[in-house]
């Protein structure tokens, strides 16, 4: 499979959860969306030409893959923005409780501690098992695949508990579409942000933010434009504050359709076979690395998409976020291995984080394995 994709053969790429990679038919469709924006910018880009439909037949596809409404669906260019419209849509203040979990990504972490600061709320972290939202909690906060560990929370049933205290409930899906199957519809969630450009493959800069019917009044874009006064039958507000936010590149959004069918057929059964298969290869190249490791699983097999982590001995004390662990640098420098090493759940303690992706083998990470067990003999 590798030969579908644009990633240079030789390095041994095991990090696809981080920016994911782009297939060549999904990048060539995605050069041929750009050409025609340069070629005819107003044509392109005007609200009253083709922008919308094209917007449009991309959020009708995205929706029949991740089970939603796609009038519940805007665009983004990451998890991170579509979570940081939400939250900063949020009328919080010092009376108000927001439960998160101890494992959420670290740019979450920052938007939440900001928001603190600005409005009095009180930020309240526990392990995901220990979330239970009660009559004090204003706004639940959690991962669905977390991004250190890949391990994958019942959500449905803490976003239930939310909704039964009153509480709203965002999700952050950064990894989880392509990953597993999704049905945000009746997954119990208010809001869910999602990137397509991870394990949909699709390119940078593709994402997505679900917001259910009745929260879509109160969620307002980062960016407040023409689309704040525009009026169009059919079409909410939501759409139209979303769909335009001044002048952007918006091609990477159209290509999601062909990012959709071009890696759902590259199996015979489709998506669900994709998942599968990855999700098998990322259990049995756990198993290969714990060995080498000399470390026992972070969680149970069936708490995996196709992202997973290894426990590794302790590392350096301190570890910074442009100052990758020695370990890691050794690895690509020396083995030419594209691994991240992570501090988990802080310094000196650590983890080994690998991806499965139709580009990857077994033998990519016995190679790996082999490099770690020598590495940490050193």
């Amino acid at each position: 499979m590798k030969e579908h994709f644009l990633l240079d053969p030789d390095v041994v790429f095991l990090n696809h959860g981080s920016f994911g990679a782009c297939p060549r038919p999904v990048f060539e469709a995605y050069q041929r969306y750009q050409r025609e924006l340069e070629r005819q910018p107003v044509e392109f880009l005007a609200l009253e030409r083709r922008l919308p439909a094209l917007l449009d037949e991309a959020r009708v596809a995205l929706a029949g893959h991740v089970g939603a409404n796609a009038d519940n669906l805007a665009f983004a260019t990451n998890a991170t923005s579509a979570v940081n419209a939400t939250v900063r849509s949020l009328d919080l203040g010092p009376d108000d409780e927001v439960l998160m979990g101890d494992d959420e990504y670290g740019g979450m972490e920052l938007l939440w501690e900001y928001v603190s600061r600005r409005t009095g709320a009180r930020i309240v972290r526990r392990a995901f098992d220990d979330l239970v939202p009660d009559e004090r909690t204003k706004v639940l906060f959690c991962s669905h695949i977390e991004w250190t560990s890949g391990r994958l929370n019942d959500v449905a049933e803490l976003c239930r508990r939310a909704r039964e205290v009153g509480a709203l409930s965002i999700v952050d899906g950064a990894h989880a579409p392509g990953q597993i199957e999704l049905d945000l519809e009746s997954l119990g969630a208010d809001v869910y942000a999602g990137n397509c450009h991870k394990w949909l493959c699709a390119p940078k800069g593709s994402a997505f933010l679900w917001v259910r019917a009745e929260q879509r009044p109160g969620v307002r874009p980062l960016t407040i434009s023409h689309g704040a006064n525009r009026k169009k039958p059919g079409r909410s507000r939501f759409r139209m504050e979303f769909d335009w936010t001044g002048t952007s590149d918006p091609t990477g959004w159209l290509t999601v359709p062909t990012a959709i069918a071009c890696v759902g057929g590259m199996l015979p059964g489709g998506w669900p076979a994709v998942m599968a298969r990855n999700h098998a290869l990322a259990v049995e190249a756990r198993t290969l690395l714990c060995a080498a490791a000399g470390t026992p699983p972070a969680c149970p097999d069936t708490m995996l998409g196709s992202l997973a982590s290894v426990i590794l001995p302790d590392g350096a004390s301190e570890v910074f976020w442009n100052r990758p662990d020695p370990l890691q640098a050794r690895l690509f420098e020396e083995w030419r291995i594209e691994v991240p090493v992570m501090s988990w759940p802080a310094p000196p303690r650590r983890l080994i984080r690998i991806s499965a992706q139709l580009y990857n083998a077994r033998a990519q990470f016995a190679r790996l394995a082999d490099a770690l067990g020598k590495e940490l003999a050193r």
